[in-house]
């Protein structure tokens, strides 16, 4: 099973590097872990900072978009990379990347196609 991690990013080279680290490098039931960064038209280095941290995927948009369109661009590269599961993150670090395990087991053990964490953290 593959994973990618999406994670859409606005002028986030300050964060990025954080939430970069926290993202499991093995999950049971996961050959491969990727991670794919969609720069939303930064102002400052966050593609730089991606490629220099190995993030495995990058689009950028030469003018920011929004939210939508890079979560977007995000799904159909993710989708067209092979993905098996599409985990969303973001480059603010608002999401705990150490939580993806217990987020996708549900889709590991084939009783949700889908999973949202609705709890408060």
């Amino acid at each position: 099973m593959k994973l990618i991690v999406q994670i859409p990013c606005y002028n986030e080279e300050k964060t990025l590097p954080l939430v970069l680290s926290t993202i499991p490098k093995s999950i049971q039931g996961i050959s491969e872990i990727e991670t794919l960064v969609i720069d939303d038209g930064s102002s400052d280095k966050t593609s730089e900072i991606a490629r220099n941290l190995g993030v495995n995927h990058i689009v950028r948009h030469k003018q920011n978009k929004g939210l939508a369109a890079a979560f977007a661009a995000g799904i159909n590269t993710a989708l067209k990379l092979g993905a098996d599961i599409i985990v969303n993150t973001d480059g603010d670090n608002q999401y705990p990347q150490q939580e993806i395990p217990r987020l996708i087991k549900p889709i590991l053990d084939g009783t949700h196609d889908m999973v949202i964490d609705k709890s408060q953290r």
